[in-house]
């Protein structure tokens, strides 16, 4: 662990003491602080935003990787993703977070969320809708004893050697700074999405990402982090569930050959690309069904009811919009089933935490997602609890030191000024097609060359704490995610799931393994072997 320089707090500094620490609240944050609370162990969660309102699932509807305990349904369920992943999922773990998934939403039934009742008087469990599900989320975590910062970004992970104990960071609104010392930390702040206007994602910068590096944690499967979805052009929804439902058109009114294929997103990049604008209109919805799908995912319709669009029989103008790790699959490094990292006293969870585990290298869009924040954060929050209470009473005791990589200080700087050129010249690098998308040696080998510059103008830049930091540390996290996701693109010489090598366009079976990355100054990517077991019919 590379500790910078211990910064003293100033006297409006928050100092909190607790057992586990959870960064993040979305909903993997909010289930890892539950779970850990309801063990009896005392918990503090720090949210960028506001817990309950911030993040992706928040102003969203989303299905949910539920299916009943029916060999059947869950041999179909676990293989729905599999070849398209590339066969890097792993079935126990498929098993453990379906069957954690379905226990979930039967209690937040039995808590009051209130499902949707059938013509028989019983309830849809099928999925959620982000304001109740979160709102109810953060209500349970309050009435469980969490200790809820709002608005309180972390900054930098505290640590001794021994591991990870506790983090630092700043009041956005209240002002001043906060520092939690704990036993154990969850990291649940969500993937990275590069600022790309995506709802729900501009506080999704990979923050989680840069600070566990920074304590010495592995990030595995970062190449399958190029997820792009589609949008209307005026708007920043990118639920593209409804787009099944649609055909894509040109201007002239013809169509658009293969648009709405598995290779969709593709040919819709390839005609943007090229300055040919794409139209779409769901004209494919049965009558019977559209008002239930304005039901089942009311915000999807707001920007059309704005500008005065029916897309049922209008068309509209889309584009595809960067959600990078927020729907890819790439994140922290999963060492033990208790989500813990290789870094004692570190766990993750949700969209920071890599999803290979259940999805390989393609999107399990928001229902795997969901299914995988609820799991992940149980078994964190879990994890961290019962670690937290093999340290004993001289936890408060240690002498930890921040890891920020970047120099923390309270002397004014004008580093700050310099971020919006950071994540303008980053967002250059990770949002165009041919750059992302479509990759090449020569075109990683030039990213990655002009990334690490970047890198190196920052690395030792210092950071005024004050209430603009944060904003520093994301244009940090953006370059770190970016080299992290290159390195690891170069290396994998195939194309598998979402990555796809444009000089390597076949699947080479030989590199059917998962890739490890590491490291701030220099990358290092390693392979690691996927179990050998097959998706079996139990």
């Amino acid at each position: 662990m590379n500790a910078s320089e211990t910064v003293q707090l100033a006297p409006s500094g928050l100092v909190l003491y607790a057992d586990v620490l959870v960064l993040g609240g979305g909903p993997a944050g909010a289930w890892a602080a539950l779970t850990a609370a309801r063990t009896g162990a005392k918990v503090v969660l720090a949210d960028k935003g506001y817990c309950g309102s911030s993040g992706a699932t928040a102003p969203s509807g989303t299905g949910v990787w539920y299916i009943p305990p029916d060999p059947q349904l869950r041999y179909e369920a676990k293989m729905s993703r599999y070849e398209m992943g590339g066969r890097l999922a792993e079935e126990s773990w498929m098993n453990r977070v379906l069957d954690k998934a379905f226990e979930r939403m039967h209690q937040l039934a039995d808590w009051g969320y209130p499902f949707p009742i059938d013509a028989s008087g019983a309830g849809v469990v099928r999925g959620l809708q982000g304001p109740e599900y979160m709102r109810l989320m953060r209500k349970l975590a309050l009435r469980a004893g969490v200790k809820i910062l709002d608005h309180s970004p972390a900054l930098e992970l505290l640590a001794d050697e021994h591991g990870v104990g506790g983090a630092r960071g700043i009041r956005t609104q209240k002002g001043g700074h906060w520092e939690v010392r704990a036993g154990a930390v969850v990291i649940a702040t969500g993937g990275c999405a590069f600022l790309s206007k995506a709802l729900g994602c501009n506080v999704l910068t990979g923050d989680g990402y840069l600070m566990a590096a920074e304590a010495g944690a592995e990030l595995s499967g970062m190449e399958f982090s190029n997820a792009y979805a589609i949008s209307p052009t005026f708007a920043s929804v990118t639920k593209t569930a409804y787009y099944r439902y649609a055909s894509f058109y040109y201007e002239d009114g013809s169509i658009v050959e293969g648009a709405g294929s598995q290779r969709g997103r593709s040919i819709i990049a390839r005609n943007l690309q090229e300055g040919r604008q794409v139209y779409a209109r769901l004209d494919q919805a049965p009558e019977e069904l559209k008002p239930r799908l304005r039901v089942g995912q009311t915000n999807f319709f707001l920007p059309f009811d704005r500008v005065g669009i029916d897309p049922f029989r209008d068309l509209f103008p889309v584009t595809l919009r960067l959600e990078g790790t927020v729907r890819g699959t790439g994140g922290i490094h999963i060492t033990t089933e208790a989500c813990g990292t290789a870094v004692p006293g570190l766990y993750a969870a949700g969209d920071a935490a890599t999803r290979e585990l259940i999805c390989g290298g393609f999107t399990g869009g928001g229902s795997h997602n969901a299914a995988w924040a609820m799991a992940s954060g149980s078994f964190a929050g879990e994890g961290a609890a019962a670690y937290a209470q093999t340290l004993g009473a001289h936890a408060p005791t240690r002498q930890l030191k921040g890891l920020s990589t970047m120099p923390l200080t309270t002397r004014a700087s004008a580093a700050s000024t310099q971020t919006a050129d950071v994540v303008r010249a980053v967002k250059d690098e990770v949002h165009p097609y041919d750059r992302n998308l479509f990759r090449t040696q020569s075109g990683l080998d030039a990213s990655l060359g002009r990334l690490d510059r970047l890198w190196r103008d920052i690395r030792d830049a210092p950071i005024t704490l004050d209430e603009q930091a944060y904003k520093a540390r994301e244009a940090a996290a953006m370059t770190a995610t970016a080299r992290w996701m290159y390195e690891s693109a170069r290396v994998r010489t195939e194309t598998r799931g979402m990555h796809k090598r444009l000089d390597y366009p076949k699947l080479d079976q030989q590199q059917r393994y998962r890739l490890i990355s590491s490291g701030l100054d220099v990358i290092r990517v390693r392979t690691e072997a996927v179990a050998a077991e097959e998706v079996a019919l139990v």
